[in-house]
């Protein structure tokens, strides 16, 4: 009899864990992100140029309130709104590690500098819309 009652416990746990799950999937539906990730939607590269390479790249966040999309160690990432509202862009990390951070001069982006002293600018599109 105990048995029997612990096999009916075990098979009603797995039932609701199988219930669950299916809910949580519905959810996530396919093309929807996690609340706090992101994904590149595209990366154009453009090396037409000696020694520069320029490239593009979109994303696409999901954020929590109070973030919105930024660079963290070179990946698009949620960051704290205030350091897009503010334009402070090093505060989200957005270089590699090991490299240095400097904003431009007109705060339009930064440039992350590596220890043998290569150079890489990201300007930011005036674009962003704060809501």
């Amino acid at each position: 009899m105990q048995l029997l009652k612990a096999l009916w416990a075990l098979a009603g746990a797995a039932i609701c864990c199988f219930l669950i799950f299916v809910i949580h999937s519905q959810f996530l539906k396919e093309g929807q992100l996690a609340a706090g990730t992101c994904e590149i939607v595209t990366l154009d590269r453009d090396s037409s140029q000696p020694r520069r390479t320029i490239a593009r790249q979109t994303a696409r966040c999901a954020c929590k309130k109070g973030q919105i999309a930024g660079t963290t160690r070179a990946r698009p990432a949620c960051v704290d709104a205030r350091i897009i509202k503010t334009k402070q862009w090093c505060e989200m990390l957005p270089c590699l590690e090991g490299e240095g951070c400097d904003l431009l001069i007109n705060k339009s982006g930064w440039t992350c500098t590596q220890p043998g002293g290569r150079i890489k600018t990201t300007t930011t599109e005036d674009q962003l819309e704060m809501s």
